[in-house]
């Protein structure tokens, strides 16, 4: 037991990094809302800053300047101290000011990677500029051993893990009783609600970056003592600190500091187990730690990180449907072909190695870019599909062109695998948990050496019918056989993925990244589309990885560390995470590629390399979040949508009566569409539905009014499955209450919201076809005239006059046009009942009037529809039978005329009735 709370407790010195930099994330989450990967890189720039201060130099580390300034004589401890702070808070003023206030209204994901880049530039310029070597710091707290029996710990390390946590303290009083705490709180909850008080958001969120950043530069300098200073290690203490910030959701900094302390305590409790365990891993426990802690918070909290109050204008970037494949296709495999058999040496490796990384990059493509999925992981992922290849070969006798298929299917199961949390959290935390995965797996797997062993794992060259495929060796190495069968497959996999990008589940896909519950409600099964964007993924990285192991011949950890895997997301974010014409790019821009020996052999700069590129990713992110080919894909887009013209929505709206066969009814005999059995929804101790009971009449237009905050809209959640609720819900005769929302929808119903949630990446047509999804899962019965999915949509668009848009993203419309597109798609699902959330919402008077006559016929179409909407004068005029509810209960009900004249209705409007029923 001695033995257990000696390593625990030397295990705080490590902890208190983590918990120092994990307070620093949370500051700079509550106030500017972003995942700051860099602030381990703050902290290595400001111990380095404190290091050259104590030897009585200025650190400089300016590519063309002098690495440092001689200051006469070495600085005490506490100028040192103070100084490198305020450089700390320079830093994170800077930083603010030059890169994440511009991206103040971008999503979470663009100002993680922006972050990611400032890690990246951060450390490979230090490397650079000043090398790889430990740089030695004076002891700062007392460096004693203090004993009590069998136990002794160092005491620096407890003195270190006191001054942290103090400091937590200190900062949590701080922003709980001054003014500065609650003006920064106010607009973590709200920046429009700031704005409104008199605050300045930004303000805040650049004092707190500087506060922040002066906090990680202190863990910095406090831990450079204990743990050798060099660029490589502070990066990697960002894992635990971002297990220790999940622990505190991202909100409480006193938490963060004891999660951090408590990871460094198991990390080394775990190397101790490793030690004295043979049966235990040699390596890779420590770094399992984060990870299982992510893992076990996320999953069973099933909480994404906490939103903020920010307005976001900006997306991940268009997903530009490919429309030129085999043309494209033709010259470019031409080209690479010629490229291949012209160059030699260094130049045709260069080029192997950008056909091998655009495959994993494509990985990238499918994932994040169409799944909106951040995986830091493929090129882990990758690395597995490489180290298998080996045993596969040798072990199982598997010969090629199988054992690199078998290999990339193993690589699936760790790609499903690391994709399941992704099932239970969304968002950032889906980066943090593969990060964390990534991290672990390349401990415990590729540096293991009882498992890969010291020098590496040797992979057979790929032979088929007696042809030795392989890179070569000596004179005949790189071959150019080898390079077409790299090609051959690099190109199977780019038409795979833009037919992927053309196909159903891409748009669901893509669908899911703009909106899951959107999406779910258009009837895709979220949970199929994560795991098959996983598995297909990871299936195209291992088959890179493969060709990977295949090219150096032998392979080891280097090959696919995690912090190269972090560059290589970088880069393929740089070049277009959206498209195939990204994964392509990235793939020539990769490090050891094509462009990478291009820059070496002209510039003689190939170490500057990844500062370069990182750069350059900042300035992607901020200038052009689309990537290095979205001016290309704008410029096309362009000129077919000046080709195309720009025609009205509702110019050609024709819908003759040979077309009313649209909707098919399935039981004649019943005469209730949709009836509602007693329905409540309860939010804690408020009520928002109170006991609903409802019979729909098939093939009528029912409607619902009410007052704001009614209940209205919670109703139609609960119908479509998107509220918890109590009672029953029957569809045509069969409860569906016990459905998933895209169960319900495939069922039969459809439904619009009123914030109408399209897919803005999408175009008009691509918007429309996910909701096909639905009908694809409910036959149409026989006797009534069938049609197939393209003729209802094309049915569809012409009854709402859509036809002139169809090819327009969806984020270019007016408010009119997508609320009709909005219909459109919940048509295109072949719904039996209709729930419409304020379809007339942004339309005028005429225009809600043409509204309410394309519903007229949709409902003559035999289609049930149920709308919510505050324009009375269209309710009124449009509806069959309304319901009225007020504080979630039915308080009248009838035809259009009784509503019209009833005394509890206009109560109810006018505000009479409210104080009546809060007294009841």
């Amino acid at each position: 037991m001695t033995q257990h709370l000696v390593f625990l407790l030397l295990g705080l010195g490590n902890g208190a990094v983590f918990g120092a930099l994990a307070l620093a994330i949370v500051l700079t989450y509550r106030s500017s809302g972003v995942l700051n990967f860099a602030s381990g890189a703050i902290a290595l720039l400001v111990a380095y800053f404190y290091a050259f201060l104590r030897n009585g130099e200025l650190l400089v580390a300016i590519p063309g300047l002098p690495n440092s300034i001689h200051l006469g004589q070495p600085l005490a401890l506490w100028p040192a101290l103070i100084l490198s702070l305020l450089f700390g808070a320079l830093v994170g003023l800077v930083l603010y000011l030059v890169v994440f206030r511009p991206l103040r209204t971008a999503p979470p994901v663009a100002r993680a990677v922006a972050a990611l880049g400032i890690s990246l530039l951060v450390t490979g310029l230090l490397a650079e500029e000043l090398g790889t070597d430990a740089v030695a710091v004076a002891p700062i707290f007392p460096v004693k051993t203090w004993r009590h029996g069998d136990l002794f710990v160092s005491s620096d390390r407890i003195y270190f893990a006191i001054t942290i946590l103090v400091l937590a303290l200190v900062l949590m009083l701080a922003f709980r009783f001054t003014r500065f705490g609650i003006r920064t709180r106010a607009s973590a909850e709200t920046e429009r609600g700031a704005y409104l008080s008199g605050i300045s958001p930004d303000r805040i969120a650049a004092y707190n970056w500087m506060l922040s950043s002066a906090v990680a530069g202190l863990a910095g300098i406090l831990i450079a003592p204990i743990v050798p200073l060099v660029p490589v290690a502070y990066t990697l203490f960002i894992v635990p600190a971002l297990a220790a910030a999940i622990v505190a959701r991202f909100e409480y900094v006193v938490w963060a500091v004891v999660a951090g302390l408590g990871i460094g305590a198991l990390q080394a409790e775990a190397q101790y187990l490793a030690s004295v365990h043979p049966s235990l891993p040699s390596s890779g426990l420590p770094e399992l730690v984060p990870l299982v802690i992510i893992l076990l918070v996320l999953v069973v909290r099933a909480r994404s990180l906490p939103s903020r109050g920010a307005i976001i204008l900006q997306t991940l970037g268009r997903a530009p449907r490919p429309t030129r494949v085999l043309p494209t296709t033709v010259v470019m495999t031409v080209v690479a072909v010629l490229a291949l058999v012209l160059l030699d040496d260094r130049w045709r490796n260069g080029l192997i190695t950008s056909l091998i990384m655009g495959i994993i990059a494509l990985s990238t493509v499918i994932v994040t870019g169409y799944a909106g999925q951040v995986s830091l992981a493929q090129l882990t992922i990758a690395g597995a599909g490489g180290f298998l290849l080996a045993p596969i070969s040798d072990n199982l006798h598997i010969p090629f062109p199988l054992a690199p298929i078998v290999a990339a299917l193993a690589a699936m199961v760790l790609g499903v695998v690391i994709g399941l949390p992704a099932l239970r959290v969304r968002g950032l935390t889906v980066a943090v948990v593969t990060l964390a995965l990534a991290f672990a797996v390349e401990a415990i797997w590729f540096r293991n050496v009882d498992l890969v062993g010291t020098s590496g794992v040797t992979v057979g060259s790929p032979k088929i019918f007696g042809i030795d495929l392989g890179i070569g060796a000596g004179a005949d190495y790189p071959r150019v056989r080898f390079g077409l069968m790299c090609l051959a497959i690099l190109v199977g996999v780019a038409v795979g993925v833009a037919q992927l990008r053309r196909s159903q589940l891409g748009a669901q896909m893509l669908a899911v990244r703009a909106n899951e519950r959107s999406a779910a409600a258009a009837g895709v099964s979220v949970v199929r589309v994560k795991i098959l964007a996983f598995a297909i993924a990871a299936f195209v990285a291992g088959l890179g990885g493969t060709l990977l192991a295949y090219q150096q011949q032998t392979i080891s950890d280097s090959s696919f560390s995690a912090m190269s895997g972090l560059f290589l997301f970088g880069t393929v974010y740089l070049a277009g995470v959206t498209s195939v014409s990204g994964g392509l790019l990235a793939g020539i821009t990769a490090a050891n590629g094509l462009f990478f020996i291009f820059v070496d052999e002209t510039f003689s700069a190939g170490g500057w390399y990844p500062v370069v590129a990182s750069v350059l990713l900042v300035m992607t992110v901020i200038l052009n979040p689309e990537g290095i080919v979205g001016p290309a894909h704008s410029l096309i887009a362009k000129r077919q949508q000046a080709a195309a013209g720009r025609a009205v929505v509702g110019s050609v709206a024709s819908f003759d009566d040979t077309e009313k066969t649209e909707h098919v009814i399935l039981d004649a005999e019943a005469e209730t569409e949709l009836e509602l059995r007693d329905i409540s929804v309860h939010y804690g101790g408020v009520v928002a539905v109170d006991g609903v009971s409802l019979s729909v009449p098939r093939g009528s237009i029912f409607g619902l009014i009410g007052p704001n905050g009614a209940g209205k809209t919670t109703l139609i959640d609960a119908v479509s499955g998107f509220a918890p609720h109590t009672g029953g819900v029957v569809l045509a005769g069969t409860p569906i209450g016990d459905l998933a929302p895209h169960q319900r929808i495939r069922a039969g119903l459809g439904r619009t919201f009123q914030a109408i949630e399209l897919y803005e990446d999408l175009s008009v047509l691509e918007n429309v076809k996910v909701g096909l999804t639905a009908s694809g899962h409910r036959s149409e019965v026989s006797g009534a005239v069938e049609r197939s999915a393209g003729e209802r949509m094309e049915a569809v668009f012409r009854l709402l006059g859509l036809d002139s848009v169809r090819e327009r993203p969806a984020g270019e419309l007016s408010q009119g046009q997508r609320q009709l597109v909005s219909i459109a798609r919940a048509l295109a699902g072949h719904p039996r009942v209709l729930l419409l959330d304020e379809p007339a919402g942004g339309l005028d008077t005429v225009e809600s009037a043409w509204l309410g006559e394309r519903l007229r016929r949709i409902r003559d179409s035999g289609v049930t529809i149920i709308v919510v909407d505050h324009d009375m004068g269209l309710m009124l005029n449009l509806c069959d039978r309304i319901s009225v509810l007020n504080f979630g209960q039915v308080i009248a009900s009838g035809t259009p005329a009784e509503i019209r004249v009833d005394p509890r209705v206009a109560e109810a409007y006018l505000g009479s009735h409210t104080e009546k029923a809060a007294t009841a």
